[in-house]
């Protein structure tokens, strides 16, 4: 099939989530503007997230997947969707399913003339200390990176897959894929997206991960920022 627009789906502990996935995931690809197919990546879940991956993959000839063999973190699930995605776009949502999937048409809707759409959660329903690190965090990598970006932590978001497999991801870097765009002199967008509460499972990250771990990025990201390679090839021989 001529897919357009893969969304990897990270995956680390998530069994209770999952079956929730794969009805809204089915249900979206129904009525997404682009041709659609689902990479989960599981990244060395020790709950029964691999048994449940590969039924619904059995049962679904839109979704495939890529399992680790030991827990990498978040930024290596999601360079690994990079590396193994075959379509021209790439979209990211996590399996919590905080945010809905419908909204990557939102996002689909603008990729045309943009390189990176990311959502913007719009009434946040995360708890006060959750919601206050995350303005912290975010205020203090738009200090460092000058990306214009309210909320880079939001899980949904559409890139060009050209840009996104250029992306040079190192641990913690997926707070940083819009000024990692920006950095390829690519163009970026934030559009409202809804947010709901979490209903099953736990949160992976805790106050460290969410306020001083970005913290200790933004130092990483500004010696990515120095020693980036950029070129456009003019012409082949």
């Amino acid at each position: 099939m001529d897919y357009k627009f893969t969304i990897i789906v990270p995956v680390y502990n998530e069994e209770d989530n999952l079956e929730r996935v794969e009805k809204e995931l089915t249900d979206y690809i129904k009525i997404s503007t682009h041709k659609t197919k689902v990479l989960f990546v599981n990244d060395g879940s020790k709950d029964n997230s691999q048994q449940m991956i590969e039924a619904i993959c059995q049962r679904n000839g839109d979704f495939t997947f890529v399992q680790f063999a030991e827990n990498r973190g978040l930024s290596a699930a999601i360079k690994a969707g990079f590396d193994h995605a075959d379509t021209e776009l790439v979209g990211y949502i996590d399996s919590d399913l905080q945010t809905a999937p419908e909204d990557f048409n939102l996002l689909l809707a603008e990729i045309g003339e943009y390189d990176l759409v990311t959502g913007v959660r719009a009434d946040r329903k995360d708890s006060f200390v959750k919601n206050m690190s995350s303005k912290i965090a975010n205020g203090i990598r738009r200090a460092f990176t000058h990306d214009g970006m309210d909320d880079t932590g939001c899980p949904l978001k559409v890139i060009k897959a050209d840009y996104a497999k250029r992306i040079p991801m190192f641990k913690g870097l997926h707070r940083f894929l819009p000024a990692m765009i920006l950095l390829q002199e690519g163009k970026v967008k934030q559009i409202p997206v809804r947010h709901f509460p979490r209903i099953a499972g736990q949160a992976k990250f805790g106050l460290w991960n969410r306020l001083l771990g970005p913290l200790m990025d933004c130092f990483a990201y500004l010696w990515m920022k120095k020693k980036y390679i950029n070129y456009q090839v003019a012409k082949k021989g």
